[in-house]
C-alpha cells in the first residue's frame, strides 16, 4: 500500500482549467516549485505532492523504483479526484513523469520536462549511484549538498534561491534519497516511449546545466513529437527557481497550447 503523501493542493475554486500536476526532483521537497503554485493556483489547481522519502512524506528505507513514485502519485490523484492533468517533473521527477506517462497515458493531457533525459543508467552511473548512496547513509545530506549546491544553481544564482536548494538537500532524510538513488539506477530506457507521446509537450533547461546539458534537451525534442523547446539562459539545473520569471512565462504559454489542443483519442 502507498503511503499518505504529503502535498499542497491549492486554487482551482470555479475554474475549468486543467490541474497542474508538479513533481519535485533530488534531493528536493514540493517547495521546489513556490513560485509556479504562487503563480499558476490563482486561474487553475495546482497539486504538488512530496515523494515518499522527502519532504514530509513518509520514508520507506530500501530501493524506491520510478514505478513506485508514478503509483504513489497516481495513488494521491485518485484520492484528490482528479482524473486529466498537465504533469510537469523536473530532473529525477521528469523520469517519474515518463514513468507516470508509461503507466496512464490516458489522463495526461500534456507534458513538461525540465532539466532531465531518458535514457537508462549506464554501468558507470549505476555504480556511481551505489557509491553515492552508501555515503549518505554513512555521512548523510550536508556535505553532499555543499559539493553539488552550485551545480544545481549556478553560481551567480541569487543567494536566496541558492538558499532554498540548499536547506532542501540538508533536510531530505539519507533514506529516502537512497532508496531513490537505488532505484533510479535501475530505471528502464524512456527515449522509445517519448516517440509515442501524442499530447503537447514541453521541453525545459537551464543553459548552464551541467547535469542535463541542453543536448540532452534538444534530443528529447526531436524525439517528442510535439514538443516545445525552451532554454533558460543564465540558470542551471532549476530554471525554476533561479529564472523564475522567464520559466513561468514558458509554462503559461504551453498551458494556453493544451487548453486549446483537441482532447486525445484512443
Amino acid at each position: 500500500m502507498a503511503p499518505f503523501l504529503a502535498y499542497e493542493d491549492k486554487g482551482g475554486v470555479g475554474s475549468s482549467a486543467l490541474p497542474l500536476v508538479l513533481i519535485h526532483g533530488h534531493p528536493f521537497d514540493h517547495t521546489m516549485w513556490a513560485p509556479q503554485i504562487t503563480a499558476f493556483s490563482p486561474t487553475r489547481r495546482v497539486i504538488a505532492p512530496d515523494l515518499r522519502g522527502y519532504g514530509a512524506s513518509p520514508v520507506v528505507p530500501g530501493i524506491t523504483p520510478l514505478a513506485t513514485f508514478a503509483e504513489d502519485i497516481a495513488a494521491l490523484l485518485d484520492d484528490l479526484g482528479v482524473t486529466e492533468f498537465v504533469l510537469a517533473g523536473l530532473s529525477m521527477g521528469g523520469q517519474i513523469a515518463m514513468e507516470c506517462h508509461r503507466q496512464f497515458p490516458q489522463r495526461i493531457r500534456g507534458l513538461v520536462l525540465a532539466d532531465t533525459f531518458p535514457a537508462a543508467e549506464t554501468p558507470e552511473g549505476r555504480k556511481a549511484r551505489a557509491d553515492m548512496a552508501d555515503r549518505l547513509l554513512r555521512e548523510g545530506m550536508r556535505g553532499y549538498a555543499d559539493e553539488v549546491l552550485h551545480k544545481m544553481v549556478a553560481p551567480y544564482a541569487d543567494a536566496e534561491v541558492a538558499a532554498h536548494v540548499h536547506r532542501m538537500m540538508t533536510a531530505t532524510p539519507a533514506e529516502g534519497a537512497v532508496a531513490a538513488l537505488r532505484g533510479r539506477a535501475e530505471r528502464p530506457d524512456y527515449r522509445d516511449l517519448l516517440t509515442r507521446v501524442t499530447v503537447p509537450a514541453l521541453v525545459v533547461v537551464g543553459a548552464d546545466d551541467e547535469y542535463t546539458p541542453v543536448s540532452d534537451a534538444e534530443a528529447m525534442h526531436a524525439a517528442l513529437p510535439d514538443s516545445t523547446l525552451r532554454v533558460v539562459e543564465s540558470a542551471a539545473h532549476m530554471p525554476n527557481l533561479e529564472r523564475a520569471e522567464e520559466f513561468n512565462g514558458a509554462l503559461a504559454e504551453f498551458l494556453t497550447r493544451v487548453e486549446n489542443s483537441p482532447r486525445p483519442t484512443g
